[in-house]
């Protein structure tokens, strides 16, 4: 390794850190990440011609620009995804979209309410994303729940569910739009073969989490903010935004199958129906202010743009990486102490997302692994297929690993301690039950041929 490139990936390194130590630095991760971009990429100008070889004066510098740009494009595929997806989900729950589920929540038994809450959870994360059916079932944990100490175990088990659901559909998890975006698996290939492993990291835990709970709920009367009173559409208009919004997210996938079209298109094309119908329904009601906030135009200032500076600084700081060659050479060396063995190098990743923010990492392996024609590295291989699923729900084992589980933290003062107490080693057990029943599938039901 040369100096040039050691010093790249100090600066990543450092980078990394002070992303995982955030909330000690109070320094935004996407100025980080911003930072580490511009950092890695003029490191490399000091010396292209060193992982550039034979290219020389103005060929180089249009070289590295191509080059930028081939990143860049990639990069922007997700992120126009994850705007438009953010919006939305933005569109249809401030217009009241989701009221229907807090009514289909209701139940006077807590134990109901948990296996409730797991499926919905489950269910909402797989069409929307974890980070937004985090915050919307914890809305309507408060509604339902009135006890602190039983809401810390339903919350606790939204974050493992939410999870899980995100790793089995390709618009559900940031990882595994990453890696659909990527090529690299198929909607339907993930959601046939990572389903059941799902399924199973959120029902183990739930299963032995509902032992905990005994009798009825205390039934809370706190007002939410999108109560239909404070509403402009009637119930029929928010159910037509809701079929549209959350309908064109499941439709996302299958547009991209009949027009090979990159999934931020779908996405887009969504956004374009769901803004003419909110704006067709916002005719007649020009005349109240208040129903002008919550127009598309004015619901776009709501996306967080801190997260998407944050997904364009560090997918393009691993690019750098990537150009360097230190990912593949990586790669190498994890297949060597693992003897090719995928489950244990995915099985690995996925307790470190755990730990650190697992884009990076999803990120780093599509750098470091080619994709195959044929095998395990193929499209919808046993690698991608566990990447996706360990990347996903491995962040439940601590409450700091997940987008979902640090919004969720924050939301229900939920401590670092008391969740690596009574919760981490439930969402363990139930990552491991995933992981051993995918091997279950891959070798007895459809074995790679």
């Amino acid at each position: 390794m040369t100096s040039l490139t050691l010093a790249i990936v100090v600066v990543f390194i450092i980078g990394y850190l002070c992303i995982a130590i955030e909330s000690v630095t109070k320094v935004n991760k996407a100025a980080v990440a911003l930072l580490m971009f511009v950092f890695c990429w003029t490191l490399f100008m000091l010396d292209p011609n060193a992982y550039m070889p034979g290219v020389t004066g103005q060929d180089l510098i249009n070289q590295v620009s191509h080059v930028i740009e081939k990143h860049l494009g990639s990069t922007s595929t997700t992120l126009f995804f994850l705007m438009g997806a953010m919006t939305i989900v933005e569109v249809v729950d401030q217009n009241g979209g989701f009221n229907f589920v807090r009514d289909v929540m209701k139940t006077k038994s807590k134990r109901t309410l948990l296996w409730r809450i797991a499926f919905m959870t489950f269910i909402l994360s797989a069409i929307l994303d974890n980070l937004t059916t985090s915050i919307v079932m914890i809305m309507i944990l408060r509604k339902l729940v009135h006890s602190h100490e039983d809401r810390l175990i339903y919350a606790s088990l939204v974050i493992i569910s939410a999870n899980a659901g995100g790793a089995f559909s390709p618009i559900g998890d940031v990882t595994t739009i990453m890696l659909w975006n990527k090529g690299v698996i198929t909607a339907l290939g993930v959601m046939e073969e990572i389903f059941l492993p799902s399924v199973m990291a959120m029902v183990v835990p739930a299963f032995i989490m509902q032992y905990s709970l005994k009798g009825e709920l205390e039934m809370a009367e706190v007002n939410m903010k999108s109560d239909y009173h404070v509403l402009d559409f009637t119930e029929r208009q928010r159910k037509v935004i809701f079929i549209v919004g959350v309908g064109g997210l499941m439709f996302v996938p299958i547009f991209k199958s009949l027009t090979h079209l990159p999934p931020f298109v779908g996405i887009l094309l969504v956004l374009g129906v769901l803004w003419t119908v909110t704006e067709v329904f916002y005719r007649g009601l020009d005349h109240k202010k208040d129903g002008m906030g919550k127009r598309v135009s004015k619901l776009l200032s709501n996306i967080d743009m801190s997260t998407i500076l944050f997904f364009l600084g560090i997918l393009m700081a691993v690019a750098c990486l990537e150009e360097i060659g230190v990912l593949g050479g990586l790669g190498v060396w994890l297949n060597d102490v693992s003897n090719g063995n995928h489950y244990v190098v995915t099985g690995v990743i996925g307790v470190i997302s755990s730990i650190v923010d697992n884009v990076p990492l999803v990120a780093g392996c599509m750098g470091m692994y080619p994709l195959e024609a044929v095998g395990d590295m193929a499209i919808d291989g046993i690698f991608w297929q566990l990447l996706a699923y360990c990347a996903g729900v491995g962040g439940s084992i601590l409450i700091v690993g997940s987008a979902a589980g640090v919004v969720v933290m924050g939301l229900e003062k939920i401590t670092f301690g008391w969740y690596m107490k009574h919760v981490s080693w439930l969402a363990f057990v139930g990552y491991l039950a995933g992981i051993l029943s995918y091997w279950v599938i891959r070798s007895f039901i459809i074995p790679m041929p």
